[in-house]
């Protein structure tokens, strides 16, 4: 079967590999090397022909099929070993590509989140009760006593109408994703290392969790950080990654 990558810009190599596996309609845990490797060769040699810069990891994920590849080509020995090694590689490379997938689908339910929770407006309680928790009031008098009643009555109401279109709408200052990337950068220039727990201690509100943990997850993908954590559901450490360290 001829098969035609479109070319188009991938995140990562395992973004395209993904791909590539969905449209063929493969199961991750049977994959076909060969065919998919060919295929990623193909969209690698369309890059490279219209110019496309083709990051480091792209050529590091072909080696490695390739790798994969030649190996199921060539001739096995009488010895169990090499097979045993072969299943290895392609069951370290199936249980990478469900953590990638496993990411991607988190990635995309917080930006989901982020995009319900955008439109949505809250403010805190406040005690009405000075203005309607007196009920219902009985009047006794002459008339001048009458229209006093009901001139504070009406003077009641106009507060009550002011108040709930003053309150009936707050607006929350929304922090953008790129400004709070900025600030962690910021927070970086002066310190190597920082917990998850620091970066929201001003502001532990869901909404501010969830941006500020994108913005991570984006510092990660941009190779700026590194990010620790030792234990299930314990802090994260994160670490600025020097410039040495990157051109490594």
């Amino acid at each position: 079967m001829v098969y035609k990558v479109k070319l188009q810009a991938f995140e990562g190599p395992f973004d395209l590999l993904v791909y590539l596996i969905e449209q063929n309609r493969m199961s991750v845990y049977d994959i076909k090397v060969s065919e998919i490797t060919s295929q990623y060769m193909e969209y690698i040699r369309e890059a490279e022909k219209y110019d496309v810069e083709i990051a480091q990891e792209f050529m590091v994920m072909a080696a490695e099929l390739i790798e994969i590849k030649s190996r199921m080509l060539l001739p096995q020995e009488s010895s169990a070993a090499p097979e045993e090694e072969m299943e290895d590689l392609r069951s370290r490379l199936v249980a990478r590509i469900l953590e990638y997938k496993q990411f991607r689908e988190i990635a995309d339910f917080l930006k989901e989140q982020e995009e319900l929770t955008s439109h949505i407006c809250t403010k805190p309680a406040e005690d009405l009760s000075q203005y309607t928790g007196e009920g219902e009031e009985l009047i006794k008098g002459d008339m001048d006593s009458f229209a006093r009643a009901f001139i504070a009555f009406l003077h009641k109401k106009q507060r009550l109408d002011e108040m709930h279109r003053t309150y009936e709408r707050v607006e929350r200052a929304r922090m953008s994703m790129e400004n709070r990337i900025m600030q962690m950068t910021e927070f970086f220039r002066t310190r190597k290392v920082m917990k998850f727990s620091e970066m929201i201690k001003d502001d532990d509100s869901p909404f501010n969790r969830v941006i500020t943990f994108m913005s991570l997850l984006e510092l990660l993908k941009q190779h700026s950080v590194t990010a620790e954590q030792k234990k299930r559901y314990g802090d994260i450490t994160v670490r600025r990654v020097e410039t040495g360290d990157a051109n490594d």
